[in-house]
């Protein structure tokens, strides 16, 4: 069915185009729906567009001399269905009042038919001078095509627009762009719910290649790119099949969503799936089928980005390419600032040769990658990589050394994986390369969060980013031997996906690895150690009481020497920074930097860091006399605390608090005073109070209420039937309120709260997310006592919400369980929080069942 041409009664009657519009958008999508072609779809919505702006600017009354000019995707010919439509009003001089409110009239009517229009007013001299001051608008110039108005006006605008042009300076510009639009995605494509049009290899990067190719002057279409020598017809199915299936996404999306969506959210993946006729598996969602399709398509288009703009360098900077190359090696040379295979057949005669270069690239940062044909060349070699391959001493030999190089470690990794080479060579990442992961903390697919890991790793051994983790960076120093942690690195995730505990099956595959590479045999134990129990810090110092000595020598008794808890600990950060931008914090790096010091005097190795109550309170009085304080003016404060309390706070934190208290030991007034942290994230809020049943509920409620994050809490009870309460508390909102203003106002609003001993409401349950709702998290609950069996140990993992932690608070409460300390641990959308408990119901099993059903009840709520 072809779009009817628009015929419209009344000329400014907006009724009869919005009509018009509406019956040609009903009849390309009754054609997709028959599964037409998307590219001639896009065509067809285009010219539809380009027929009612043609009518409407031909019925309104604008000067003879003026032109309407299609730019940006619309210029190009990409109109989606709800892509906007980019449009110049380009004028011979500056529009007077009668042009000015014609323009204005007819830009309404665009709008009023249901046209969402991005329009700008221009002369050529103005477009000349926006252009060289902004490469984006520069970009949009570039796609210009004509419309109607005066031809004559816009062929002006072509040539001076042309003759302006700089191909060089855009160059640059748009490398520079491309880069900073890659950093915005945290240089990655394989993030879980991926913008499709500007990520890493989305449809952004194809446009770019078209717009580089359109400023060397070769043409605006991949088969002038053929025709220039820098595709080859096999390269140019290949991109135009990756082209049909992007835009087929966005089609699709833009549908699905019914309004302009570029985000391939969780919410569209299995419907998009189903589309594309993709069918789930025993194992696996359809969602998966497709996104690891998408994944390998976006790989493909970062090697095309990689093949064609050396070759588009060359053009736009010829001096470069004639320069005489100069050799490497007996096998390679450098052309420019490239690498080149002096015979490309070396791949194939020598399949070592695709390790060698990779290493190559290493020991020569100066040159920026290998040219286009040497590109083309291994990749149609990788295949060469096979089992002889995998077991010939010196391609294993060749992969150590590249673990080993000192720079270029994380480029070099990222290269092999895109080039197919990483999971040639090691089979078992080959099977998690675009796999997804639905724990809905790690925001990256397997083969991605892997070498963030490994990127990380490498960072701390870089001594100009020190300062970003001293610790860890202090420790990778002296490390002997590092290739172990960066082999530790790309095993510890590497079996997710087989069934079973990934970290078991991971740690077999390390120890062949390393045995077959000739690692001497402690090494090879670390490795497989590391990989086996590369959950085990973490889930020690985020769920556990750290201030129990029993906790730090459990955790101890797995740590077989020093070495092995440097090794963990480097790759517990390494791990945990790589799975969101937005896991990570300051609280969780003190956690583990006091599970590591703690396990560390344990071992017997570090008798710089004394401990003990005695050690705690000396260096809590040192500190007081800072102040100014008399020597004895903690004794009444002090003598109502045991002995819990001085073990479980820093003789800092103590320090503070005793400082606040010391007069009002025995006052009935409640106290509340908050601190900006000293681990340089979230607010210290201590609470001094007569005790009562709600306080804890109360107090969660408040901090929920301002939308904050509790990520610790510890209960304490004083002999004089005080809570001193000291809560850790961070910005989920991340607010930029002057923060005098807002500590004054926690201590001024939770005081007067307290005060009340008002009957809180019962805590209502916020909207679960929408990942959450297309991946829910089974509820888990543990109960245990602990090991000197005073407390028990309550864990639960849940989706987050809003609420969630006064429900779990108030059901405690029901059943008159005390909270003596919780640990709050949200991991992206996942909550894994941990209770210290006490009360006499934990002691009846039936009470216990009843317990645990109400939990489960909230949980599922």
């Amino acid at each position: 069915m072809k779009a009817s041409s628009p015929q419209v009664v009344n000329s400014l009657d907006p009724r009869g185009w919005r009509e018009t519009l509406r019956l040609g958008r009903d009849a390309i999508r009754h054609a997709f729906d028959g599964k037409v072609a998307t590219r001639p779809l896009l065509m067809r919505y285009r010219r539809l567009v380009d027929e009612v702006l043609q009518s409407l600017w031909s019925a309104v009354h604008l000067p003879a001399t003026a032109s309407l000019v299609a730019v940006g995707g619309y210029g190009r010919g990409d109109l989606f269905p709800h892509s906007d439509v980019d449009v110049l009003i380009l004028l011979e001089a500056n529009p007077d009042g009668a042009t000015q409110a014609a323009i204005e009239h007819l830009v309404g009517l665009f709008w009023d038919i249901g046209l969402e229009v991005g329009h700008s007013v221009r002369t050529v001299t103005e477009c000349l001078d926006e252009a060289r001051r902004d490469v984006t608008i520069q970009t949009n110039l570039l796609e210009a095509r004509y419309l109607c108005g005066e031809r004559s006006l816009y062929r002006d605008f072509e040539l001076a627009f042309r003759a302006e042009l700089d191909p060089q300076v855009f160059f640059e510009a748009k490398l520079l762009e491309q880069d900073q639009r890659h950093a915005r995605f945290n240089d990655s494509a394989y993030s879980l719910e991926p913008n499709l049009k500007e990520s890493p290899g989305g449809l952004r990067d194809l446009h770019n290649l078209l717009w580089l190719a359109q400023a060397a002057g070769i043409g605006r279409r991949w088969s002038d790119l053929v025709e220039a020598g820098l595709l080859n017809a096999g390269e140019l199915r290949q991109i135009q099949a990756l082209e049909r299936f992007l835009f087929g996404l966005r089609f699709r999306l833009h549908y699905l969503a019914g309004r302009r969506e570029d985000r391939l959210l969780f919410d569209y993946q299995n419907a998009l799936a189903v589309q594309f006729g993709i069918s789930a598996t025993a194992t696996r969602r359809a969602s998966e089928l497709l996104m690891q399709h998408y994944y390998r398509s976006v790989t493909i288009v970062a090697q095309m980005r990689d093949i064609l703009i050396p070759g588009l360098r060359a053009r736009v900077f010829p001096v470069l390419a004639e320069l005489p190359p100069t050799a490497l090696n007996e096998r390679f040379q450098v052309r420019g600032n490239m690498m080149e295979a002096m015979d490309e057949g070396v791949f194939e005669r020598e399949p070592g040769t695709i390790l060698e270069c990779f290493h190559l690239l290493q020991r020569h940062p100066e040159l920026q990658g290998m040219t286009a044909g040497t590109l083309r060349a291994l990749w149609r070699a990788r295949d060469r990589i096979d089992q002889a391959f995998r077991r010939d001493p010196a391609n294993r030999a060749r992969f150590m050394a590249i673990l080993r190089e000192p720079r270029g470690l994380t480029w070099a990794m990222r290269s092999m994986n895109r080039y197919g080479v990483l999971g040639r060579y090691i089979p078992a990442f080959g099977r998690v390369v675009g796999q997804m992961q639905h724990d809905l903390f790690h925001i990256y697919t397997v083969d991605a969060h892997i070498l963030k890991v490994l990127r990380n790793m490498r960072r701390l051994n870089i001594p100009e980013l020190a300062h970003e983790y001293p610790l860890a960076s202090r420790l990778i120093s002296g490390f002997e031997h590092p290739e172990v942690l960066y082999l530790a690195a790309l095993f510890h995730d590497i079996a997710k996906g087989r069934g079973g505990d990934h970290s078991t099956l991971g740690a077999v595959d390390a120890r062949r690895f390393c045995r077959q590479h000739g690692l001497a045999p402690d090494d090879t134990e670390l490795v497989a150690w590391l990989v086996s129990q590369h959950l085990s810090m973490s889930a020690t110092a985020q769920k556990q009481d750290l201030s129990d000595a029993g906790v730090i020598a459990g955790f101890a008794r797995r740590i077989p020497d020093e070495r092995h808890l440097i090794a963990l600990y480097l790759l517990t950060v390494c791990d945990i920074r790589g799975t969101s931008p937005k896991v990570w914090n300051a609280w969780k790096g003190k956690l583990l930097e006091d599970l590591f010091y703690a396990t560390r005097r344990l071992l017997g190795s570090d008798s710089s860091q004394p401990s003990g109550i005695s050690v705690v309170k000396a260096e809590a009085q040192r500190i007081l006399r800072l102040y100014g304080l008399e020597s004895n003016v903690q004794d009444v404060l002090w003598e109502s605390l045991d002995d819990s309390y001085f073990l479980r706070h820093e003789a800092q934190e103590i320090a503070w608090h005793t400082r606040l208290l010391w007069k009002l030991a025995d006052s009935s007034k409640t106290v509340v005073r908050a601190r900006l942290s000293p681990i340089g994230e979230g607010i210290q809020v201590l609470i001094y109070s007569p005790d009562w049943d709600q306080l804890f509920v109360r107090i969660c409620g408040f901090f929920e209420r301002l939308n904050y994050t509790i990520l610790d809490a510890k209960i304490h009870t004083t002999r004089n039937g005080h809570a001193l309460d000291s809560f850790l508390v961070m910005d989920d909102a991340q607010r930029k309120v002057p923060y005098r203003d807002f500590l004054s106002y926690i201590e001024h609003e939770l005081a007067k709260l307290l005060e009340t001993k008002s009957l809180p409401q019962r805590a209502g349950l916020g909207r679960i997310s929408r990942h959450l709702k297309h991946f829910p998290i089974a509820p888990e609950i543990t109960l245990r006592p602990d090991e000197k069996g005073v407390f028990y140990i309550l864990g639960i993992v849940a989706g987050d919400r809003p609420g969630l932690l006064s429900a779990i608070a108030q059901v405690l409460h029901q059943h008159h369980v005390s909270i003596n300390a919780a640990k709050i641990s949200t991991l992206g959308e996942r909550a894994e929080d941990t209770f210290m408990i006490q009360g006499e119901v934990l002691a009846k099993q039936k009470s216990l069942m009843l317990l645990e059903t109400d939990l489960l009840t909230v949980l599922k709520t």
